[in-house]
């Protein structure tokens, strides 16, 4: 049987946690946050983690099963993805470090097609970027994802300077949220916003829509409990 999620999750993870708990503290008053001595080293070493089970995966070439978890599915052989693949899934989210897609809905390397960037803004690249997953590599269903606490958000609706680059980030979040004094609110309405820009200057998008071909939903990440809500 092929290598199951669970155990290569168990086996890169466990290692991930002992070299988080050998990391030094960045600042005692930050309770409960630590970064590595070297970053880039710790980044490697991770990396050479997941390669050395992944090899263990392609040993197997094959797709495996689930069949413990109530809703059993099936995970990609990563031989299979060394050549193609075929997320079922796009999620259009926020670039921050507490916000990781495949973590967050539990998938697998080749499930989803992840576009990201600080407040979860249809920027030209964005819209292209779903537009290929969409066009090209078929996935029927496109999340867009706030979550609380959302910094690029937070940012738009305060006036303390930015640079030039941060100004045009967070300008078009600040014509959405305007009149917003509450951030979770602000977050919503950014998200549906954000939902919204994709059909309007998408005629792909539009058509795959109206079509059926593709869903599209805007979801809230919720950072205290873990959980997404659909809001729409």
């Amino acid at each position: 049987m092929g290598i199951q999620r669970r155990q290569f999750l168990h086996s890169t993870g466990g290692m991930a946690l002992a070299a988080l708990i050998q990391a030094r503290p960045v600042d005692a008053a930050e309770d409960g946050f630590c970064v590595p001595d070297d970053p880039l080293q710790a980044l490697m070493a991770g990396n050479r983690r997941f390669a050395d089970a992944w090899r263990l995966a392609l040993q197997e070439n094959r797709a495996t099963l689930r069949t413990t978890d109530p809703d059993p599915r099936c995970f990609n052989s990563p031989r299979a993805l060394s050549t193609s693949q075929r997320p079922w899934a796009t999620v259009l989210t926020c670039s921050d470090s507490r916000v990781s897609p495949s973590w967050v809905f539990d998938t697998t390397p080749g499930d989803l097609f992840v576009i990201r960037n600080a407040g979860n803004s249809a920027f030209d690249e964005a819209i292209a970027s779903v537009e290929y997953s969409v066009s090209v590599l078929k996935t029927p269903l496109v999340m867009v994802m706030g979550h609380s606490g959302c910094g690029a958000v937070t940012a738009a609706m305060d006036d303390k300077p930015l640079t030039p680059s941060l100004e045009r980030l967070i300008h078009p979040i600040e014509e959405t949220i305007s009149g917003s004094s509450n951030l979770a609110e602000a977050v919503r309405r950014n998200a549906l916003a954000t939902a919204s820009t994709l059909i309007q200057r998408s005629s792909a998008l539009a058509e795959a829509k109206s079509s059926g071909a593709l869903k599209l939903v805007v979801g809230y990440f919720e950072l205290t409990t873990g959980v997404v809500t659909l809001i729409k």
